[in-house]
């Protein structure tokens, strides 16, 4: 976490301090803001790789920032750990759709932020790589995103193009729940209609190509990528 810039989002004081003196002492560089708007105007200024939101605030509340951080295709990069009460089941679910990457929930314990917070940006390091490469090797899957085609082993795998997409979105970041408000969004575009069954079905064509082992469904929230 060393040099790692950090933006804490949050209406109360006391937590902002709390959490930016246990992240200052991972030798993190650190920023604070009180409410939504005030996120926004200092997101372009600091450039963080991590942003803390909390959900519940005033105003604006977090899922709204969030939605407004990934309409941004230059925020693409930043990723996002909400906070959120235990209660607050509904918003996590909210906070993962429109494309959070965790929620750590209060009270906040520093050897456990510490420690999620870590495997969020060690994650985000290898995500970066795979982006970069053409071929990405993760398991038994061999994925040539340039020639679009996908080996299981010896085996090729014939993939529609939105099955191939699809698999690529998960495999980008393995372990990430993705909302399914996320994926319509990335794989059709928010200016397409389709119908709600259109993702379920899709997985499982993929599935009945590569397996059950690889894709995770997570009852009421998305899918994710496992190996």
């Amino acid at each position: 976490m060393k040099g790692k810039k950090i933006l804490i989002v949050d209406d109360e004081v006391d937590i902002q301090e709390f959490i930016k003196y246990n992240l200052l002492k991972e030798e993190c560089l650190v920023a604070t803001a009180s409410d939504g708007a005030e996120a926004l105007e200092k997101i372009p200024l600091f450039q963080p790789n991590l942003i803390l939101l909390d959900i519940m605030m005033p105003e604006m509340d977090g899922v709204e920032v969030c939605r407004i951080i990934r309409s941004k295709p230059e925020n693409n990069h930043i990723l996002i750990a909400f906070l959120t009460a235990r209660s607050e089941d509904y918003s996590q679910i909210a906070a993962l759709d429109i494309g959070g990457d965790d929620y750590i929930t209060k009270p906040i314990r520093p050897k456990v932020l510490i420690s999620r917070l870590n495997a969020l940006l060690r994650r985000s390091d290898i995500n970066q790589k795979a982006d970069e490469e053409q071929v990405i090797e993760i398991g038994d899957l061999t994925i040539n995103k340039e020639q679009v085609t996908v080996f299981r082993g010896e085996q090729e795998m014939v993939l529609a193009k939105k099955e191939f997409e699809l698999l690529c979105l998960l495999v980008s970041k393995p372990g990430k729940v993705f909302g399914r408000e996320e994926i319509f969004s990335k794989i059709w575009g928010n200016d397409v209609i389709v119908g709600n069954r259109t993702i379920d079905v899709h997985i499982r064509k993929i599935r009945e190509k590569l397996g059950d082992s690889y894709i995770k469904t997570i009852k009421g929230m998305g899918y994710k990528f496992e190996f």
